[in-house]
């Protein structure tokens, strides 16, 4: 195949734009995975959104009350509207799109919802979801201004964009709860998937969380379905394979990374490879120093040992030795099912102390009772009266 009749990264972004803007105008039955959606929450949502839903799961059952929302590609709104309606009148949600089209389907629908459910908090962005700092409206209008005619005009554009990214991002650094995504990540080219979720990473809260429903393959695409732009645009080209999406997201800071959702029957099988929805959830908030706080936790089982995302190796019943910041990790979702914890009995106190992480995993159990720990208790006197089964 010569270099001409390759399909250039251009090509790529023109095959999308133009699938959706006619998906936005005729229901495109092929960009959709059947999804099941709580239908209290469809009723405020208008007709021509809900036919316009091109997806692959429900991202917005991990939303909260109070949660302020990002949606990467967010399309015609819908996830948008049920999610404004769980987080509720002091949440917020945040649709981003490049879509002309389905933006203003989504900005046309916004007030009708905000009328039948009481409140208005959503708001639809314009932008490109591996590049959230930038935002599109405002280059659109500066453009509109200031054409470009040569190199002089495009630096002077570039240096408007890098000032917007630095002063006045399309999405602040840690200003959201949670990141949702509905099969929309497969739409990115393979060379920006990186960026794409160090962007995720960084416009998230501390403590924040993402859902992302998308088409993953079982093997490598090879480069001949990359190359066909029809199969971009129906989310086949550009899916990620199934560690590969892990893998990004361990690469970016991410932890407690989970499957959630496998559709056994594939989405679609090309050249013998399977395309399947899948629903994964991740967690931010583990960076940061680590401190001695005599605390341990316990691996219940039933694996012999586990090891989480910064290395340590959990054996089944053994009281392992972490930091304050691991023990509060670990005593969180998604691990509390599986973990004990073995707090101290006095509270360290004073100057904190870096915790040694090349120390022995074990945590003898002296450190958190206390070396001088002597008490002698026997059983409580009730403990095997008639109808207890504590003996």
């Amino acid at each position: 195949m010569s270099e001409q009749e390759r399909v250039s990264s251009l090509d790529v972004e023109r095959a999308v734009r133009e699938r959706y803007s006619e998906a936005a105008r005729i229901r495109d039955a092929a960009l959709c995975c059947p999804t099941r959606y709580d239908p209290h929450f469809l009723d405020a949502i208008p007709r021509e959104i809900l036919e316009r839903d091109y997806g692959c799961g429900d991202p917005s059952v991990y939303v909260r009350e109070g949660d302020t929302v990002l949606d990467l590609g967010s399309g015609a709104g819908k996830i948008c509207f049920i999610a404004a309606q769980m987080v509720g009148p002091t949440g917020r949600v945040i649709g981003v799109d490049m879509n002309d089209e389905m933006l203003e389907l989504a900005r046309k629908a916004a007030p009708s919802v905000a009328q039948v459910v009481g409140y208005a908090n959503v708001e639809f962005r314009r932008g490109k979801i591996q590049d959230l700092g930038l935002d599109q409206d405002r280059v659109n209008r500066y453009l509109g201004e200031n054409p470009v005619h040569n190199a002089t005009d495009l630096s002077a554009l570039e240096d408007f964009c890098a000032q917007l990214r630095r002063e006045e991002p399309l999405v602040p650094d840690d200003s959201v709860d949670i990141v949702v995504s509905n099969c929309v990540l497969n739409l990115v080219r393979p060379s920006e998937k990186a960026q794409l979720v160090r962007e995720i990473f960084r416009v998230l809260k501390r403590g924040g969380r993402v859902a992302i429903s998308d088409i993953v393959s079982d093997e490598p695409v090879p480069e001949a379905l990359r190359d066909d732009p029809e199969l971009w645009s129906g989310c086949i080209s550009g899916a990620f394979e199934e560690g590969e999406l892990f893998g990004a997201l361990e690469s970016a800071g991410f932890y407690g990374i989970e499957i959630d959702n496998w559709q056994a029957e594939p989405f679609a099988t090309v050249a013998g490879i399977e395309f399947r929805s899948v629903t994964l959830t991740a967690n931010k908030g583990k960076e940061g120093p680590c401190y001695e706080a005599n605390q341990a936790v316990v691996y219940r089982g039933p694996w012999k040992q586990v090891e989480d995302d910064d290395g340590h190796v959990l054996r089944r019943g053994e009281r392992t030795a972490v930091c304050e910041k691991t023990f509060a990790i670990l005593n969180s979702q998604p691990y509390t099912a599986g973990i004990i914890p073995v707090e101290p009995l006095q509270a360290v106190e004073g100057e904190q102390v870096l915790f040694d992480c090349a120390r022995p995993r074990r945590r003898d159990p002296r450190e958190t009772k206390g070396g001088d720990y002597a008490l002698t208790r026997a059983p409580e006197s009730d403990c095997c009266d008639p109808g207890e089964s504590c003996c």
